[in-house]
């Protein structure tokens, strides 16, 4: 599967903005189900400086500043990427839970030290006996290990109601779980707080999922979405990504851009600027799929 991929982030100011920076984090990543083929960026105004660098993760990560005064602010990523269907294990051929998490924590397992950093509290992710406790029904003693992730993606997406309008970008992983409603970030963090409080390496997944328009109706341009998973880390079989929120093991469909801790590690546009009063933000995605 080939991907034209067309992310647009616009900005609208009341007042002129005299300067702002900013990061971006739209280049699609390498994994093993998708390559990224080409990334173009492209920012009106034009930029006053520039940078790209790699952050801790492997994140392509964008810099740019702008010192002309602006009431406008439009910033394009435009992506190829080939998807191939992933070779995916069976859940229950992975490792028994306590045996990574075990491995991790007295680093006695191949790997351990990569992916240790995924079992710690993160910003935006906390453990917690009530996060254990969650996770406990998924992962009865000796259960392998993805077989008990597969199954705690189940309980989220059974449990838990998409809703928009319920949750923003500050809500933590605890309030979502009382809530049982949320969006696919919400979803992720409250995966990935269940299975850290285990000891379970887990990191979060940011992307594109092309989305399939019903039967008889055309495809909507810019009407795909920016989503987010969760990977869980199996041992000898690597990292599989899972989706609560469509309850699915990820593939073809899903294309990663970044990954990290939490979603503060993979925030797609970040930045400051000076003055601009009120602002509205407009968001188009279009996951295009070519010869």
């Amino acid at each position: 599967m080939n991907y034209r991929i067309t992310h647009t982030t616009t900005y609208q100011y009341g007042d002129a903005v005299p300067v702002c920076h900013n990061q971006i984090r739209l280049s699609p990543r390498d994994s093993r189900w998708t390559q990224c083929v080409s990334h173009k960026l492209t920012i009106r105004p034009t930029p006053t400086t520039t940078a790209q660098r790699q952050d801790w993760f492997g994140n392509t990560v964008h810099a740019f500043s702008i010192d002309a005064g602006h009431r406008r602010l439009s910033v394009t990523a435009s992506s190829r990427v080939t998807a191939s269907q992933p070779d995916l294990c069976d859940p229950d051929s992975t490792p028994a839970w306590e045996e990574i998490a075990n491995g991790v924590r007295e680093q006695s397992i191949a790997g351990w030290f990569d992916v240790s950093e995924f079992t710690f509290d993160s910003p935006r992710v906390i453990s917690s006996d009530v996060f254990r406790d969650f996770a406990a029904e998924s992962f009865p003693p000796g259960r392998p290990i993805l077989a008990g992730a597969v199954d705690l993606s189940s309980r989220i997406h059974e449990g838990f109601d998409y809703d928009a309008s319920a949750t923003d970008v500050t809500t933590s992983p605890e309030e979502s779980l009382k809530l049982k409603r949320g969006v696919c970030q919400d979803f992720a963090h409250v995966a990935l707080a269940a299975l850290r409080s285990l000891g379970v390496p887990a990191r979060y997944v940011s992307g594109y999922l092309r989305t399939v328009p019903p039967e008889g109706q055309p495809r909507l341009v810019g009407a795909d979405q920016s989503h987010a998973w969760l990977s869980v880390w199996c041992g000898d079989a690597g990292w599989i990504d899972l989706d609560p929120t469509n309850d699915c093991l990820c593939s073809v469909d899903h294309i990663p851009i970044a990954w990290g801790r939490d979603y503060a590690d993979v925030t797609p546009i970040s930045g400051v600027f000076l003055g601009g009063g009120h602002h509205k933000l407009e968001v188009a995605v279009d996951v295009e799929p070519v010869a």
